[in-house]
Order: C-alpha cells, then structure tokens, then sequence
C-alpha cells in the first residue's frame, strides 16, 4: 500500500536469499521494498500488511506457483499484482503461473529494463485501484448520506401528518403513539427485523389520517353514530389510501396499504375492500391487533375504558375471525413490553 508518510508504493520480495537483482531494479522508483526469505513467512506476513505488487523467485526452495495459490486465497490479496521470475524455457513456466493465478511471469536471466518497466505498471495499477477504491468510497459516503436525508424528510412528513391529525382530535397523540409501541410489539412478535418493524409502527401513526376529512360533526359527536355516520366514518380508510398511496415515498406507500387494510377483517368482514386471510396486507393486519386493543383500553364517551387484561383476552377469542391468529399470538408473546407501554403512555383520554 501507498505509506501515508512517504506516498511510496510497497513492493514485497519472496525469495529464499536476497534477489540482489531485483532489489537494485526497484530501487529507480520510489518505493518501500521488504524481503521476505520463505513462503511461511510470505503467508503470515502479506496477509497482515498486503503490498502493492508482489514478486515471487521460483526455486527449489520457494515454490512460487503454490505460494500464489495460497496467497489469491487471501482476500486482501485477490487482486494484487504477481510477478513470477521463474528459470525455465518458457511454455511449462507460463501455463503454470498462469494456472496459478500470476499476473505476469519473467523468465531468467532477467532483463533489467524489462523488470523496471513491468513493475512500474504494476504500481501504477495499484495506484489506480486505490483512487478507484477511494472514490468508490467517496461516492458510498455521498449515497449513504443522500439515504440519510431522504429519511429524515420522510418522518419529518409523518410528524407533519400526525400533527395534522391532532389538529383535528387534540385526543389523538396518545392513541398513535400507544398504537405505534403494540405495532412495534407485534411485528417483532413475528420475527420482522428491527428496521422493518419501526417503519411499520411510523407508518402506523398516519392509519386515521383520512378522519381529516370526516365533518365535525361525526368525527367529534359525543356519542354513537347512526348507522349513514358510521357509513361515512368508514371512508376514512380509503380517504388515507388516496392521501397517500402516490407518494414516491416507500414510507408514505406502506402508510397508505395501512390506512386503507387495518379495518380489514380476517374472515372476510371487515372494509373497505372485504379482504380475506392473508389477503391483508401484512402491515394492515399488524395494525389492526395494534390499533383495536388501544381502542378497547381508551375510554370513550360510550363506553368505559376496558382493562388491558380484558382487552388481550378479547383479541384471543377474535383470533382467527377478526384478526390473524399470528399477529395475536405474537401480540402476546410481547405481552410485558404491551404492558410497560401502557404504564408510560396510560390511555386515561377518550382516544380518537
């Protein structure tokens, strides 16, 4: 590799005594040279601190096409540039080093001006992949950062909508984020990846925003609804669909098949669409378990708030017909994190 100090290019010599030719050939550039007497050596030492070219002598005493087998296993090594001085007629020295992952091979006596002018290509290679590697890097970095930005927008969108929705219902902050802690609950319950569960349960926070654009009067009636509000309060999931669902977000797209799924039923009776089993989204039928218990333990104005207890067994006994039996029982396999949630977030307001 290129010294940080010096910018000097690091040429290792295999050999078993000191190439005394080699060594004086190298020394028209400027590079740092290491002799290393034996394969062994080679092995331990080039795997630890990888040069920039390679040159390995073939004799009775180090064999070079094995030592470069060997070495092309190591993957800091895969791409470094070989050379093999071989003596020999030619054929059986090139076909072996070639077989043997060599880059190039040079047949004794050795050429000066040829070894100068070969490993000069060699350490400029080296020097080129290197800029290459860092401005790979580079752009790695710029991309990263870029995925980062972009992130960040999106949840500064969904703390913008969830904002909104409260707005309309000053009640609504708790109840999301209590949905969002069970969505979290459940989608670990079932073995989704940290990453997948969070942008579910961030999803999950926009799964009523299509109540904006319920009247007032319906959405705040302090009170049941006749069945014609009821009829009109269920829009609210294909309202949220249509909200959201042509956003070039990923994370807005998933808010949207939330919206529009989590008052899907598993048997087949929910709205807006009627879908079946696994039919339902994966999100939405998370969501559902998630957002149906909160429900079940606010308070509202028609009914009391029901013991979280209660609550959990209710979703047991509607496993398999409102709700999907996995998302249940990964429900409560979380059952503790669901409660430690409640006692930090208690749903003591009449939820929207």
């Amino acid at each position: 590799m290129l010294s940080a100090e010096t910018g000097n290019a690091l040429v290792a010599v295999v050999a078993a005594k000191t190439p005394i030719q080699l060594v004086l050939a190298l020394r028209a550039f400027e590079c740092t040279t290491r002799v290393i007497e034996s394969a062994h050596a080679a092995l331990a030492d080039l795997s630890t601190q990888p040069p920039d070219v390679i040159v390995i002598e073939h004799d009775a005493a180090v064999d070079a096409f094995a030592l470069t087998r060997s070495l092309r296993a190591i993957l800091v090594l895969a791409h470094t540039s070989i050379l093999i001085v071989a003596a020999g007629e030619g054929r059986t020295e090139r076909r072996a080093a070639l077989q043997a992952g060599a880059t190039d091979v040079m047949l004794k006596p050795v050429d000066t001006l040829d070894l100068q002018i070969r490993l000069r290509t060699f350490i400029e290679l080296a020097a080129a992949r290197r800029d290459s590697d860092r401005q790979a890097q580079i752009m790695n970095e710029q991309v990263e950062r870029a995925v980062a930005e972009i992130s960040a927008r999106e949840r500064e969108i969904v703390r913008r909508l969830m904002l909104a929705a409260e707005f309309r219902d000053d009640q609504a902050g708790d109840h999301l984020t209590r949905v969002a802690g069970c969505t979290i609950a459940v989608a670990e319950g079932l073995g989704l990846s940290e990453s997948e569960a969070n942008d579910i349960a961030l999803a999950s926070t926009m799964h009523d925003i299509g109540k904006i654009g319920i009247p007032d009067e319906i959405l705040l009636k302090p009170g049941p609804l006749t069945e014609a509000e009821r009829e009109e309060m269920k829009q609210h999931a294909l309202r949220g669909y249509r909200m959201l669902h042509d956003s070039p977000s990923r994370l807005l797209q998933l808010a949207s098949e939330i919206a529009l799924t989590h008052h899907e039923r598993w048997d087949g009776k929910g709205y807006p669409q009627g879908l079946k089993g696994d039919e339902i989204p994966l999100s939405g039928r998370i969501v559902a378990v998630a957002d149906v218990f909160d429900a079940l333990i606010s308070a509202r104005v028609y009914k009391p708030a029901w013991e979280p207890e209660k609550a959990r067994a209710h979703l047991e006994e509607q496993a398999g017909t409102h709700f999907d039996p996995a998302c249940v029982a990964a429900f409560v396999s979380r059952w503790e994190d669901v409660v430690a949630l409640i006692r930090d977030r208690p749903a003591t307001s009449q939820a929207a």
